[in-house]
């Protein structure tokens, strides 16, 4: 994986916003997966204008991002051996995992539950300012709750306005859909929200047991983050088109759009998109929260979103679809 455009953000800028860091502001850096809007994950104030921010709501907790494992045992007072071997084979990288939280660690940060979501990111950029804040950071992805992830600055300018904090642009992400959230239990693996990190990866790398967390009530409060049933919502209604859709498809109407998996669409009288020509997952996973941002600013009535074939990382945009249209944390999902 070449990190080239990491070249663009100097050694000055992250040390400045070191310093934003330090003095309990907020800055905007970019990860492998999606833009983070990052605070000090030990320093409340900093942490509550984290979620005043965002427009999150505090039963919502946050991740947080260490550099290595130093830093990962000042968040989590236990890291199990099966959990090392996640750690060996996908760290740095797009993998969260729950661990039992240090009591040290604010409580706004893990929403007052007992574990904390914690990974260690892969970008350079998130790399060198965990390296030159020296500890831990708190942040949830850069922009406004329950609204599309950023995968780019000009995303994050166009979220908060005048209200965006100091942004680090390192060009566009790279897996373009957030972090595998992962917890060890039952001996084996429960994924909580799909990702980049496929469940096969997993099962591969540990040779344990590897299983989609089943659904859950939608008035029940979130075990991780990004578990809501309504998120990476775009401004306008989301419908899902099932597979098999083309042989039977609804009504569409002028200002309607469509986010399509691949080319083959004829006919349709709005706005398209496509994920991949070439029909690839992961160039799907990169294109999808830049084009859905695209059709929510197209004027659009409605988006209508063709689910990917399921396996691998399309489990991740399936379910980031889902949750688009409200309908997410179904079986399946």
């Amino acid at each position: 994986m070449k990190w080239l455009v990491a070249k663009r953000v100097s050694q000055i800028r992250i040390l400045e916003a070191a310093r934003v860091l330090r003095a309990g502001g907020l800055v905007v850096m970019p990860t492998e997966t999606v833009y983070g809007l990052a605070a000090d994950a030990f320093d409340p104030c900093a942490v509550r204008r984290v979620f005043e921010l965002k427009g999150r709501p505090s039963f919502d907790p946050l991740i947080v991002h260490v550099l290595d494992t130093a830093q990962l045992v000042t968040v989590a007072r236990a890291v199990p051996a099966s959990v090392r071997r996640l750690i060996d084979a996908f760290w740095p990288g797009p993998l969260t995992l729950v661990l039992p939280r240090r009591a040290a660690l604010p409580a706004g940060v893990t929403a007052g539950l007992a574990t904390v979501a914690v990974r260690m990111p892969r970008h350079p950029v998130a790399r060198r300012l965990l390296r030159a804040f020296g500890g831990p950071i708190a942040a949830p992805s850069a922009n406004r709750f329950g609204r599309i992830s950023p995968t780019s600055a000009a995303a994050v300018q166009k979220e908060f306005g005048a209200d965006t904090p100091p942004v680090l642009d390192a060009g566009p992400c790279f897996h373009g859909v957030e972090s595998t959230i992962v917890r060890p239990s039952r001996g084996g693996f429960e994924i909580l929200r799909p990702g980049a990190v496929t469940d096969a990866q997993i099962a591969r790398a540990t040779g344990r047991r590897v299983w989609l967390r089943g659904p859950r009530p939608p008035t029940a409060h979130p075990e991780a983050p990004g578990l809501l049933r309504q998120h990476y919502a775009p401004s306008r209604p989301v419908r899902i088109l099932r597979p098999g859709w083309r042989s039977s498809p609804p009504r569409f109407r002028g200002r309607d759009a469509l986010l399509a998996f691949r080319e083959g669409i004829e006919c349709f009288p709005g706005v398209v998109r496509v994920l991949s020509r070439r029909g690839s997952l992961r160039e799907a996973a990169r294109n999808l929260y830049r084009l859905l941002r695209q059709l929510d600013e197209s004027g659009a009535r409605r988006i209508f979103v063709e689910e990917v074939p399921a396996g691998g990382v399309g489990s991740a945009i399936n379910d980031r679809l889902r949750r688009a249209a409200g309908v997410g944390d179904r079986p399946g999902g």
